[in-house]
Order: structure tokens, then sequence, then C-alpha cells
């Protein structure tokens, strides 16, 4: 319990806390931001570490000269290829072996059977986009391993979708993120950002609700 209010508070005042890091750590952030960013895309016991909010801070500190911009885009991207590359691999290996059932409710073949459909159809833009999405980001790859993507298609949209990602909300942080308006509010501009990148997920699990409701009223 504690560890989880440990990680809301970073998350909701991680301003605070990076520059307490760039501080005490120098250089060493660099290592840090990679591993957090690494653990957030590659395990899946960690989806709840902070992407999108990170990204747009660590854009506001390379702007107020606390970090470099290049270094920046190159090692996060690489970290979070590398992450979605580990989570692939695992789910590639772990998928055949659990779902082994006809009848499971959570491990039916089923399942993996139609996750290798979805994958070779529409694998490419769910890499993509899940970059963006909390949550989705951390099982897309583990999911596509899952469903046997083929990985040299897997790898090339990791790569774009990563640096995507990292440039386009690092240097929306670089361009924004000392802006006087900003700086004075910036909590609530990292409020507004979970609130934005988790509200596509909201919607679309709303609309799948509503799409299954006249089924299950019939049944």
């Amino acid at each position: 319990m504690d560890i989880l209010l440990t990680c809301v508070d970073f998350l909701l005042h991680i301003d605070k806390y990076l520059n307490a890091m760039v501080t005490h750590y120098g250089l060493w952030t660099y290592l840090i931001l990679c591993l957090i960013i690494f653990c957030e895309t590659g395990l899946v016991i960690t989806p709840f570490l902070p992407g999108d909010s990170l990204l747009f801070t660590i854009g506001a500190m390379c702007g107020a000269g606390y970090l470099d911009i290049g270094w920046i885009v190159l090692l996060l991207s690489a970290s979070a290829v590398t992450g979605d590359t580990l989570n692939y691999w695992i789910g590639r290996r772990v998928g055949p072996a659990v779902f082994t059932r006809e009848t499971s409710r959570l491990l039916n073949k089923g399942y993996l059977f139609r996750a290798q459909q979805f994958y070779e159809h529409h694998g490419g833009k769910t890499i993509i986009i899940a970059r963006f999405v909390p949550v989705i980001r951390t099982f897309a790859p583990f999911v596509a391993g899952i469903g046997r993507m083929r990985y040299a298609r897997f790898i090339t949209y990791s790569v774009f979708g990563g640096l995507f990602w990292v440039g386009s909300l690092s240097g929306l942080g670089l361009a924004f993120g000392n802006l006087p308006f900003v700086k004075k509010n910036f909590t609530l501009v990292i409020y507004a950002i979970i609130v934005l990148s988790v509200l596509p997920g909201v919607i679309e699990y709303l609309r799948q609700r509503k799409l299954t409701a006249p089924d299950q009223k019939k049944a």
C-alpha cells in the first residue's frame, strides 16, 4: 500500500521529484529515467509507472537547461523499444504454454488464435497508438508476442512508435513546459495530461460496452 501511495505521489508531483533527482544524481538521472521507461514498457507488472506526464516534465526540464533534449530522445526511445522487445518475447514464449485449455475463460486457446489474427491485420497501428495510452502500452507488446506477430514487423512499428512517443511528448514539454502559465499551474497540467491520456481507453471501453449491451439483453 505504501509503495502504491508513493507511486501516486510521484505521478502527481513528478516535477518536484525530477528536480530533486537532477540535483542529487546529476548525469545518473539519465540512467534512472531510462530504467523507468524500460520498466513501464517492458514489464507487465509495472504499468502504473508514469509515461506521458514524465516525458512532458522531462521536456520542460530540458527547456530549463537541466537535461539535454537530444540525449533524452535518443536514450528514452531506445529504452522504450528495448522494453517493448522484452515484453514481446516474454509474451511469445509464455503465450503458447499458458493458453492451453479449450474451455478456460481466461486462458482459452481461442483467445490466442484471435490475438494472432488481430495482430496480423492491425498489429502495426496498434503498437503505435498504444504508445499514447497508459497501461495499454505496457500490454500491447506482450499481446503482440502472444499473437505471434512477425518480429520484423513488430520492431519496425515499435521503433517508429517509440521515437514518435518520446519525441512528441518531450517536445511539447520543451516548447510549453516553461511558459509562465504552465509553470504556475504545473500540477494541473500533469492532471490534464493524465486525464487526456486515459480518455481514449475509457471511450473505447464505453463504446464496446454499448455495442455488447444488445447481445446481453437478448441472451
